[in-house]
């Protein structure tokens, strides 16, 4: 029986009608609804899915995000904390609309800003001003996966930032997975490696439960 990792990003923190901004490590937003955390867990829970160890990032949206699982896997497990797995810093764009963000990193021009978003989503390429330890982060995933134990079940709950880099610890080159797979993935999504003979694979990328729960 191989090794899996559950990887969840954490639920909404902007109601319909507002206007979302770029939340990074530094601004610390509570969830402001639950749907999408407990399809997540009713997903796992329809599909076997049984976590032996739940990690989640030290923001609120992502704790309360694991919160919700578990509650919905009736599961009482300690919730380990991830510091190492914090959302990245925007820099100057912390907060800021993203019709903002683009005009900044379009010099003013939206579809210039918009290109360099898109190789954010596409490639991982960092957007100049943002402050992400690309090294520190690959490393911080391959070192997580490592240490899980074998035969067992890990889940994570982070923030999109983070787990785009998560990929790299598959035995395939980054670019191969970002050729097949956006690397944007939603809120309350799921992702799911698995690990079998010594080797990590994707079994399931981006797959959004609140879609089948309603």
């Amino acid at each position: 029986m191989g090794s899996k990792l559950v990887i969840v990003r954490h639920g909404n923190t902007f109601l319909p009608g507002q206007t979302p901004t770029r939340v990074g490590g530094r601004t610390d937003l509570p969830l402001v609804e639950t749907h999408r955390a407990s399809s997540a867990g009713k997903y796992l829970k329809e599909h076997g899915i049984m976590p032996d160890r739940f990690f989640s990032a030290p923001l609120k949206r992502t704790r309360e995000t694991a919160r919700v699982i578990m509650d919905e896997l009736k599961n009482n497990s300690v919730l380990n904390e991830a510091e190492m797995f914090r959302e990245i810093d925007y820099g100057p764009d912390e907060n800021k609309t993203e019709e903002e963000v683009l005009l900044r990193l379009g010099s003013g021009v939206i579809e210039d800003g918009r290109k360099i978003i898109d190789k954010w989503n596409e490639s991982a390429i960092v957007p100049d001003g943002w402050i992400v330890n690309v090294e520190g982060i690959i490393g911080s995933w391959k070192k997580f996966a490592d240490e899980i134990p074998e035969g067992s079940t890990t889940l994570l709950c982070t923030s999109n930032g983070i787990i785009r880099f998560a990929p790299h610890i598959l035995d395939i080159d980054f670019s191969e997975f970002t050729s097949a797979n956006d690397l944007k993935v939603a809120t309350g999504s799921i992702s799911m490696f698995e690990k079998k003979d010594g080797i990590w694979k994707c079994i399931l990328w981006n797959e959004k439960p609140y879609k089948i729960y309603k």
